[in-house]
């Protein structure tokens, strides 16, 4: 029998759950008994599909369609998960993307402030309104950088990177806030990883040149990356706080 690592009868809220990544997460955090609320955009069929998988092992789950850009929204999503599960003990925020790639005479202001919003703005405002439902008992909050945030991304995402670069920044300041109340703050860093992102955004000739530089000679899973998630979040991640998992098969290596 799996071990739940204390996780069983645990409730989070993971943002951007229906697909990718969000969906392997949410996947493995049922998996360890944990009862989940998920967000998600556009994908109203990847939300039904990860709550009935979810609930096949057992835990309560619920999908909230919300715009995490907007403050109200948040704060509904947040409000309606406590109202759903009684209380929140993990916060994931993946919730967030690129828009196009792009060079940066072709990067407008509003391009840019868009891209703010959707990574930065949303993981604050999410952050934000989850603390205090967490001041009481602690909790665990798991962010969402990129290995873009280390090596400045491929051609033409300059912007993005930007993004998960804050991310990273915010998770440490927010680790030494939250400390003394108990609420552990990390990240995790995802390289190269199999999904949807990729398919649209990344041309095959530079997904392959990637790949190839990858010392486990593969891309990543999104099973990798909620393996990450399930350590940082459980009692085998206790003693960690503001720390950055960088998920991407051993390429920072060279």
């Amino acid at each position: 029998m799996m071990s739940d690592y204390g996780l069983r009868g645990k409730r989070a809220l993971v943002t951007g759950g229906a697909s990718g990544i969000g969906r392997g997460i949410v996947d493995a955090l049922a998996a360890h008994g944990v009862d989940i609320v998920l967000t998600y955009l556009s994908s109203d069929a990847g939300a039904h599909e990860t709550v009935t998988a979810a609930q096949a092992h057992g835990v309560k789950a619920l999908a909230i369609k919300a715009d995490l850009t907007d403050e109200n929204a948040v704060n509904a999503v947040v409000n309606d998960t406590v109202q759903f599960l009684g209380g929140i003990d993990i916060l994931v925020t993946n919730a967030g993307g690129i828009l196009g790639r792009k060079s940066t005479l072709d990067i407008t202001r509003d391009t840019w402030d868009k891209a703010f919003a959707l990574n930065v703005t949303s993981t604050f405002l999410c952050c934000k309104a989850v603390i205090p439902h967490m001041t009481a008992h602690g909790g665990s909050m798991v962010l969402m950088s990129s290995q873009a945030a280390f090596d400045g991304g491929g051609v033409g995402s300059t912007y993005y990177a930007a993004t998960k670069g804050a991310i990273l920044t915010y998770t440490r300041g927010l680790a030494k806030e939250l400390a003394p109340q108990r609420i552990r703050v990390n990240c995790v860093a995802p390289g190269l990883i199999d999904t949807r992102f990729h398919d649209i955004n990344t041309p095959p000739d530079m997904r392959a040149a990637v790949r190839s530089r990858i010392p486990l000679g593969r891309e990543g899973t999104p099973t990798d990356v909620a393996g990450a998630v399930i350590y940082l979040t459980s009692e085998l991640g206790a003693y960690l706080t503001g720390e950055t998992i960088i998920i991407n098969g051993g390429q920072s290596m060279y």
